[in-house]
């Protein structure tokens, strides 16, 4: 039945049962070839077994009998291809008494014989000791029978062979599968990983002794360790726990890990070095012994690269539990086993320089917050404060005056919109972080003409008016209104020159700045999901300023609402209605009284020609059309150009959407009217070249609203 069998220790002994039973032998061994072609020994897979046996006999590495390749009988028969029979082994030079001493056992006649695989190569050999009954010989009927039963046992071991390689390859894959989820499970302490490390290189390796050292600096020629690792097996720990620990205690054994000469030339050639003797080996330190009471035998040293394939350390495994030399197949698993090793630590490496620098900035944000910040003062004062009701402020007037409320009544009035809209209940937002959150966001606005607090404000006031007017109150989930609400107050925050003042994307990041300021998170109440949904919904309203993406969905949105098509209960609808709704507030002042729309143009018109007169003096550029100071003559134009191409076609759809919206538009054309006048008057003063006129309406251009 051995063409069943794929053990190959329970193989092993079932042929060697059945030959001690076909050809009569007292004993019989089974050697088999093992390591590279250069190195083969043959090694007893079972030494002395009795025909008799019924039991599979214990092995352990000690119980090994190693043949070196060509010596003795069996070195002989492997190394020749021939077969052996000798009437009397002592009377053959070939044969050594060694065994016979270590036994007691005396060998008479011998009968030896090479097992050959499927290519005809010698992968065993089969000896069969003293045919019985005592004295008798081995005759050439016994050696036709093995000759014939020993090609099938070729077989059989070959395939045991393939599967126990194969066997093992798999149980290694796998075991670097779980290095990789081990290594990037943890990636925030050095130390655990490294531990991990080596835990999992002693399981891979079967090895007694792991170490594992990083350079000091990956970019100097210098080879000097910073960090030095040893983790000892259970086994050898048990075995030497009082000569490790007193050698732990000598400086002299840490400094040998920090100066391990095998270990430096690793480093600083790149190359692993595998040792099968370290005492023969002129590169080994041999007081490392002394040091340690630690017994080195081989040595398998390898280099850890990072992601950019750059040295920073060595990985070092000690003596193989079965006292083997490492072989060509260990080397090659360390080396795959050290490049996750490598990203791993890289990781947790960068990962701590990272940390750090998150923590210098957090040193830095505490001293900018001391400034940035409001004060207690100005917070106890909001938090004492009656609030006026809506209709004492009028912010749910879709008219309402961007210019009746001083910068303090502002902040109460936001007050009152998130009271009002039921936001403080619904979310549990304490009070006193709603007003400090307010104040340092108005704290934060820069000291310009018009993209400041007063601006932010006024985008709230557009979206609270026509969530509540409109109904939209209703059709929105609380959490969408509250991302709207806060997106609209951090709409153009920044304290960046007036030339980044385009990037949402800094916007976004400024609000989770601020947010994340100690005492100012006023979504602290909310569950892990709840906030992650919230902090999604905050970044599209932001986003949702910029013009580009304005354009790129507009079509979309228009058609829908156009066809009557649009759906509250499709995701996508109400996202693109989300964001077209941000944009229309950014864009309101436009639909504001003329008195106050025009007021609103005058002061972005004069902010965006400080902003060229600027770009001409210090960059030496010529400034585009709405910039530029001596072009303004043809701001009238571009404004007809700007509500005719940009804002009346979003407003005039959101009126198809909802008609109480309609008021908007209304006043965008009664504005477009004056525009058209003062135009139409520019246009006559060209045609008769009469001087430059100065119409008071020249210096406004140009909607703010459009740029925040």
């Amino acid at each position: 039945d051995i063409s069943n069998d794929l053990d190959l220790t329970s193989l092993s002994y079932k042929i060697l049962v059945f030959v001690c039973i076909m050809v009569d032998a007292d004993r019989c061994s089974l050697f088999l070839v093992e390591g590279p072609a250069n190195k083969k020994t043959l090694v007893s897979k079972f030494f002395d077994v009795h025909a008799g046996t019924t039991v599979l006999p214990s092995l352990s590495n000690s119980d090994e009998v190693q043949v070196p390749w060509g010596k003795g009988i069996i070195g002989y028969v492997a190394e020749h291809g021939e077969t052996v029979n000798i009437p009397d082994a002592y009377q053959d030079h070939r044969f050594s008494d060694e065994i016979d001493k270590l036994t007691g056992y005396k060998t008479k006649s011998l009968l030896c014989m090479p097992i050959h695989n499927s290519d005809g190569e010698v992968i065993g050999v089969a000896q069969a000791i003293n045919k019985s009954p005592g004295g008798a010989l081995f005759t050439e009927d016994d050696e036709k029978v093995l000759e014939m039963y020993l090609p099938f046992c070729g077989i059989a071991i070959s395939n045991a062979q393939l599967f126990a390689a194969s066997r093992k390859e798999y149980d290694r894959s796998r075991a670097l599968l779980e290095v990789v989820n081990d290594l990037f499970e943890e990636q925030t302490d050095l130390e655990k990983i490294v531990r991990k490390i080596m835990h999992r290189a002693q399981t891979l390796l079967k090895c007694e002794r792991c170490s594992v050292q990083l350079l000091e600096d990956i970019e100097s020629p210098v080879v000097k360790f910073t960090k030095s690792f040893e983790l000892l097996s259970p086994k050898c720990s048990a075995d030497m726990e009082n000569s490790f620990k007193d050698s732990m205690e000598k400086s002299s054994y840490s400094d040998w890990l920090i100066n391990n000469s095998i270990a430096e030339l690793v480093a600083s050639t790149g190359l692993p070095v595998n040792i099968s003797d370290a005492y023969q080996d002129p590169r080994f330190d041999a007081e490392a012994d002394q040091f340690s009471g630690f017994h080195i035998r081989s040595v398998l040293c390898v280099p850890i690269w990072n992601s950019n394939h750059q040295i920073i350390g060595v990985a070092q495994v000690l003596n193989r539990l079965d006292g083997k030399p490492f072989d060509d197949a260990d080397q090659r698993l360390f080396e795959a086993f050290v490049i996750f090793c490598g990203l791993g630590i890289n990781n947790t490496i960068m990962y701590d320089q990272v940390k750090k620098s998150w923590a210098k900035q957090s040193v830095a944000l505490d001293v900018l917050s001391y400034h940035a910040t409001c004060s207690k003062t100005e917070v106890d004062k909001f938090k004492a404060a009656n609030i006026p009701l809506v209709c004492e402020l009028g912010i749910d007037k879709l008219s309402f005056d961007d210019f009746s409320l001083d910068v303090d009544a502002m902040v109460t009035a936001a007050l009152r919109m998130f009271m009002e809209l039921g936001m403080v209940q619904k979310f549990k937002i304490d009070y006193e972080t709603l007003c400090r959150w307010l104040l340092t966001v108005r704290k934060n606005y820069r000291m310009v003409l018009y993209h400041n607090w007063r601006h932010a404000f006024n985008v709230c006031q557009c979206m609270f008016s026509m969530l509540t007017t409109a109904g939209f109150q209703e059709t929105l989930t609380e959490m969408e209104i509250l991302a709207l609400i806060v997106g609209c107050v951090y709409s153009v925050t920044a304290t960046q020159p007036l030339v980044q003042y385009k990037s949402e994307h800094h916007h976004f990041n400024h609000a989770v700045m601020i947010l994340q300021s100690e005492g100012h998170n006023i979504f602290s109440n909310l569950s892990s999901h709840e906030y992650g949904e919230l902090m999604q919904l905050l970044k599209q309203s932001i986003l949702a300023t910029d013009l580009t993406l304005y354009f790129q969905n507009r079509n979309s949105f228009f058609e829908l609402v156009s066809k009557g098509e649009y759906n509250w209960n499709v995701k996508e609808h109400r996202d693109m209605c989300r964001s077209m709704l941000m944009t229309a507030c950014d864009l309101g002042a436009v639909t504001k009284p003329w008195e106050i729309s025009r007021k609103v143009a005058e002061l972005v018109t004069s902010e965006f020609f400080e902003q060229g007169d600027r770009e001409r003096s210090e960059l030496k550029l010529t400034p585009s059309a709405i910039f530029d100071r001596n072009r303004k003559d043809e701001l009238p134009g571009l404004q007809l150009e700007w509500i005719d191409g940009i804002c009346a076609p979003l407003y005039e759809t959101f009126a198809k959407l909802n008609p109480k919206l309609q008021p908007m538009i209304d006043l965008i054309k009664a504005n477009r009217t004056k525009w058209e006048e003062l135009h139409h008057r520019h246009q006559r003063s060209q045609e008769t070249s009469s001087p430059q006129m100065t119409y008071a309406g020249f210096d406004s251009l140009f909607c703010l609203c459009c740029f925040s």
